[in-house]
């Protein structure tokens, strides 16, 4: 299985993650989640996992085997989750984390996986006397690998003695656009809410060029990232649907269709006589364990 199948498999899956988590999760608020932060993890979990929980993981995560995954994960690690504001790139940073009880040790095969294909830190912690202590710890490294953005990931309470392992994953992306939107051309408008009605909003607006294209019931909206001497190149894609209640229509076109977004994508720029995109912050936290439920692999979090 060669690079590109791979990447075109766990976008797949990210969508899977999406569409579930919208329908468990987002019915009443914005959404905004990594579904490669979930994948990660995931295959992190199938490191250590045999028999059903194995089976699941590797059906869920459209992977031949564990050293497949390992091998893909490594790869992403390697080229697209590296720094690039050197080279006049984005900003980024992928780090993994694992937070073990100390009257438990992980398995040398699986600490190596740990250590040198997802380069996570491994913690020895006292979750028995000291879950408050290990909650703030967690809290801490988040907020240090998200640049100050994340500042709590475990809520108080959320660990006791009953615990025994945490995975942690941070993502962090700064990057800038290749055009800048003109903040005195800002507009109050309408934004139209899946329950029918309305907010008036702040729009950012432009009367240039834009890499866009229309398709059967959406349109797709392409915001380039600088590169610099980056090889690589980022985007921030728009899907919008045409009507104003089709949101859930396109999430499940989107995630029915392997390969949709490929094939959905703008490839030039056209002149665009009124864009507009509302000024958003968005902050989301949801218990992933039970959105899981409905998938594949329930029976990991059983």
């Amino acid at each position: 299985m060669d690079l590109r199948e791979s990447i075109g498999n766990q976008t797949d899956v990210a969508l899977t993650l999406s569409k579930q988590i919208l329908l468990t999760e987002s019915n009443k608020s914005n959404l905004v989640f990594s579904p490669l932060s979930i994948q990660v993890l995931l295959s992190l979990i199938a490191s250590g996992s045999k028999g059903p929980t194995l089976d699941q993981l590797l059906s869920f995560l459209k992977s031949k085997s564990s050293d497949h995954l390992r091998s893909f994960s490594s790869d992403l690690l390697a080229v697209v989750f590296t720094d690039g504001s050197a080279s006049g790139g984005p900003r980024l940073k992928f780090a993994n984390g694992v937070w073990v009880d100390n009257s438990l040790s992980l398995k040398p095969s699986f600490k190596q996986v740990v250590d040198n294909t997802y380069r996570a830190a491994t913690n020895q912690v006292d979750f028995q006397t000291k879950a408050v202590e290990v909650i703030n710890e967690v809290n801490t490294w988040a907020e240090k690998e998200t640049t100050g953005l994340i500042k709590e990931v475990l809520p108080s309470g959320s660990v006791d003695r009953t615990t025994r392992l945490i995975l942690t994953n941070a993502l962090y992306f700064k990057g800038a656009w290749n055009e800048k939107f003109d903040a005195s051309t800002t507009k109050d408008d309408d934004f139209y809410l899946l329950n029918g009605g309305s907010v008036r909003v702040p729009f950012m607006t432009s009367k240039k060029k834009q890499f866009v294209c229309d398709f059967d019931g959406f349109k797709v909206l392409a915001l380039p990232y600088k590169q610099g001497e980056d090889k690589r190149k980022f985007s921030m894609y728009f899907y919008l649907p045409d009507a104003k209640d089709g949101l859930q229509a396109l999430v499940e076109k989107v995630a029915s269709e392997s390969g949709f977004l490929d094939r959905h994508l703008p490839q030039k720029q056209v002149k665009v006589d009124d864009l507009r995109i509302p000024r958003f912050k968005i902050s989301f936290g949801f218990e992933a364990s039970e959105s899981s439920k409905g998938t594949r692999i329930g029976v990991a979090f059983l």
